[in-house]
């Protein structure tokens, strides 16, 4: 429950506190006091939208803050998932900066203003006016017959079975425009998948090609080079290795005469067996490189084939051929077995409609069962709200599955018995949906375990008798959860255990808390007007039970 509230410098209001009862609080003030104005502030930390007039002094923030009790309320997973700290007295704040900026916190932290409003609406539930047009919502309608029958996990389960059944309708769509799309494209494709099978293509294969052409392409000219190389190693009389032979048996013959020979020797052997290796090698190469017209046409065609599908397809090598290969054939299949998927997902599709269609209809059964319930409660509390020939009937229609199942609800209304309902939303005049909306939070409050309910001037139209029901039936919420009253009717401010009177002053609006003799004081004004008669002040004490 909100415990207490601060407002700085939000329209006319400079600053402001507010420290509010855990049952009824009861607001009232003169019209333009700046009631509507408090209204305007608490829903802004709800995470409303900042329309831009919520700044008074232009040269400082707007700060809106509430203190909440949230024992038992079991909000601990929203802090979790959310990644906030959770503790029983939790602040939620909302400043607009002077530029417009807003920013949110709870307990300190900065938050997303999507957070800040999803936990505001699991604190307080703000009914003004303008909201009685909600039950031409036909979703407001389904959602509180669904609270009254307890349909919550059932809804859970069937919102998982209703996704499960569109992403089956979206995989069915999308193999359906595959195949269309395909069976357009299966004759190119398959003679894609003809020529690039037909090409043998194997990764790293250009470069080999392209390396043994240059090698074939100079053929002469390498082996030109390697007989001069073998002539000047081999030559049997002035070739290097000879030469370098002669000259390592001279310097062995030295050792004994010349220490240092035997170095120069070793040395020189080192050097022979490299050159050795050399002419080797230089050999065999010789030997294996030969001009060979046929093969360098084979090659030269090999590569112009493979640089002639790159250019063609738009690629830059062969590995991007072989992936363009390997999806055309992929795709070629699917076409082949599209039919077969196709059929698998219409199967998969049935089986999706079946279960959502036996969930859609327990929920139907579980409206059927509580509609009745619903009716009664209904005209048992606006009976007493002057309207004792209410007739309300909640109709089930069907239609096809959607978000919330089969089913389309109704409220039909008629204040008068010799007349046949018809839906609420098109012939219930505004103080008797005014009526049936206190009717319908009153049934659905306790339900939902909201812990803080305000009434904006949900009273406005009656007086008398009806005033004082309407009063009752407040207060009865009152006893199990925190509401919180703007009103105008002395029968229903009577009815709070703490009293806060709105005015202005110098042009700012400010609220205060009537003590006990005040409050006889303020109703007796709410009954007389400005000039406070003692006759009034009589009846307001009646009212308050003294």
């Amino acid at each position: 429950m909100l415990r207490r509230l601060t407002v700085e410098n939000y329209a006319l209001i400079d600053a402001l506190e507010l420290e509010l009862d855990g049952h009824l609080n009861i607001i009232t003030g003169e019209t333009g006091a700046g009631k509507s104005i408090l209204l305007g502030a608490l829903s802004l930390l709800l995470g409303a939208k900042n329309e831009g007039s919520a700044i008074k002094d232009g040269a400082r923030s707007c700060k809106v803050e509430g203190t909440f009790d949230l024992t038992g309320l079991g909000l601990e997973p929203f802090f979790e998932e959310n990644d906030l700290d959770y503790a029983a007295e939790t602040t939620l704040t909302r400043l607009i900066t002077p530029s417009g900026k807003s920013r949110s916190f709870v307990n300190d932290l900065p938050v997303q203003l999507a957070v800040l409003r999803e936990l505001g609406a699991r604190l307080v539930d703000i009914h003004s006016q303008h909201q009685n047009l909600i039950l031409s919502s036909e979703a407001f309608r389904t959602s509180a017959l669904d609270t009254v029958a307890g349909n919550g996990a059932l809804l859970a389960e069937y919102a998982v079975q209703y996704d499960a059944l569109l992403a089956a309708r979206r995989r069915l769509q999308e193999l359906r425009e595959a195949a269309e799309a395909g069976r357009r494209d299966e004759e190119w494709l398959r003679f894609q998948c003809e020529e690039l099978e037909a090409a043998k293509l194997r990764a790293g294969e250009q470069a080999e090609v392209e390396a043994e052409l240059a090698v074939l392409e100079h053929a002469d000219r390498i082996g030109e080079a390697f007989a001069v190389l073998l002539g000047a190693l081999d030559e049997e009389q002035t070739g290097v290795l000879t030469r370098l032979k002669e000259s390592e048996t001279a310097l062995l013959h030295l050792r004994e005469q010349y220490p240092a020979a035997g170095e120069y020797a070793a040395r020189l052997r080192s050097v022979l067996e490299e050159l050795k290796d050399v002419s080797r090698s230089a050999a065999a190469d010789a030997e294996r490189i030969d001009a060979d017209p046929e093969r360098l046409q084979k090659l030269s065609a090999r590569l112009d084939l493979l640089i002639g599908l790159q250019q063609k397809h738009r690629v830059q090598n062969e590995a991007e051929l072989i992936a363009l290969r390997d999806d055309a054939a992929a795709r070629l299949a699917a076409i082949v077995h599209g039919d077969e998927a196709i059929a698998a997902a219409e199967e998969a599709l049935r089986e999706a409609e079946r279960t959502a269609a036996a969930l859609a209809e327990r929920l139907h059964a579980a409206r059927e069962a509580a509609a009745a319930e619903f009716e009664r409660e209904i005209v048992a509390t606006v009976v007493p709200l002057g309207m004792p020939d209410t007739v309300f009937r909640v109709a089930l229609a069907p239609c096809e599955l959607g978000r919330t199942g089969a089913d389309t609800v109704r409220f039909l209304f008629t204040a008068n018995r010799t007349a046949a309902p018809q839906p609420i939303e098109r012939i219930a005049s505004g103080g008797e949906l005014s009526r049936v909306m206190l009717a319908l939070k009153a049934l659905l409050a306790t339900r939902m375990q909201l812990p803080t309910i305000l009434f904006d001037e949900i009273d406005t139209g009656v007086s008398g008798r009806v005033a004082d029901a309407m009063g009752a039936i407040i207060a009865r919420l009152a006893e199990t959860m925190q509401v919180v009253d703007i009103t105008h009717l002395p029968q229903v401010a009577s009815k709070g255990r703490t009293h806060f009177v709105v005015y202005k002053e110098e042009g700012r609006t400010q609220i205060r808390r009537l003590t006990t003799e005040e409050r006889t004081t303020e109703i007796a004004k709410m009954l007389s007007g400005a000039e406070v008669t003692e006759a009034a002040l009589k009846q307001a004490a009646i009212l308050l039970g003294r």
